[in-house]
């Protein structure tokens, strides 16, 4: 499923937990964990400042990255490492895509009160801008890291944003022959039929009229998430719409569903917002207690 996976690594408490994932996912899947350091050279107390300052950032990064490779080299996980400099979110998004990456793996801070490391301040930026697929776990000590998935929660609102979360997860599923769980959330408060299933132009006083559109609509997006499944070979499928807030729903699913990881769809900051994707995504990585994957269309 995977070949290369990228860790950008700050050394941070929080960085460290997600290092010991991405190897579990690397030694399941035969990839190679490539280590990034930025060196972030955007902040104003450094950008003044040249040379020595530079160097310091860069031998802080030497010194990082040399700690993160020899928890790979002791995990028997191929890897290698770069230093570079530059602002953080469109380095890490560049550096994915010019390499070629298949997933770029960072933790997140998760619920407000977590303390601002440098990677955890920007996991929900890089979801949002990164056309490579973004697995964020969060820094918090209930946070649940299993490998290899056994259980993949698989939210839709039949969207071609949708679609790209779906395809992912099936693959990742059928490659690590799990189950699979797909998931449609109803959201009375504002569903409009036109705009998927968490649509915001919904009037109050259609909202009984919407329910209804919102169940058929959740109903064929699992149609059309369980005819995948099918075609990828999925055996292991179950079907769940649910009404609620989109993300309280996912969030309680993982619990319910004794969920592995999160595979949805993310628009990112272009294409319709009025979709399950996008804000709702975002919001995901920072409350699900199990790491997501976030695929941007």
């Amino acid at each position: 499923m995977y070949d290369d996976l990228l860790l950008p690594f700050d050394g941070s408490d929080g960085a460290v937990d997600v290092l010991g994932h991405a190897a579990d996912i690397a030694s399941g899947t035969d990839a190679t964990v490539h280590v990034l350091f930025v060196a972030d050279t955007a902040r104003d107390s450094v950008t003044v400042i040249e040379g020595e300052t530079v160097d310091a950032l860069e031998r802080r990064g030497d010194r990082v990255v040399s700690e993160a490779t020899e928890a790979l080299e002791a995990a028997g996980v191929d890897h290698d490492a770069t230093v570079r400099h530059g602002n953080p979110v469109p380095t890490i998004v560049d550096h994915a895509e010019r390499e070629g990456h298949d997933l770029i793996v960072m933790p997140t801070r998760g619920r407000e009160g977590i303390p601002r490391h440098l990677l955890g301040s920007v996991a929900e930026k890089v979801v949002r801008h990164s056309t490579i697929p973004v697995l964020t776990t969060r820094m918090r000590p209930e946070e649940r890291r299993v490998f290899p998935y056994e259980r993949v929660l698989i939210p839709t609102d039949g969207s071609a944003g949708a679609a790209v979360g779906v395809e992912h997860g099936l693959a990742l599923a059928a490659a690590l022959d799990a189950t699979v769980h797909g998931l449609a959330v109803v959201d009375d408060e504002g569903f409009d039929p036109l705009s998927g299933l968490l649509g915001d132009g919904a009037d109050d006083g259609d909202a009984p009229d919407s329910a209804v559109g919102g169940t058929v609509a959740a109903t064929a997006a699992l149609d059309d998430l369980a005819a995948a499944a099918e075609r990828h070979g999925v055996t292991e499928f179950g079907r769940h719409v649910e009404r609620g807030d989109p993300v309280e729903t996912i969030v309680d699913a993982v619990s319910e569903l004794d969920a592995h990881a999160v595979v949805m769809g993310a628009t990112g900051d272009h294409g319709d917002d009025r979709v399950l994707l996008g804000s709702v995504a975002e919001r995901t990585v920072r409350t699900a207690p199990v790491p997501v994957i976030t695929v941007r269309e």
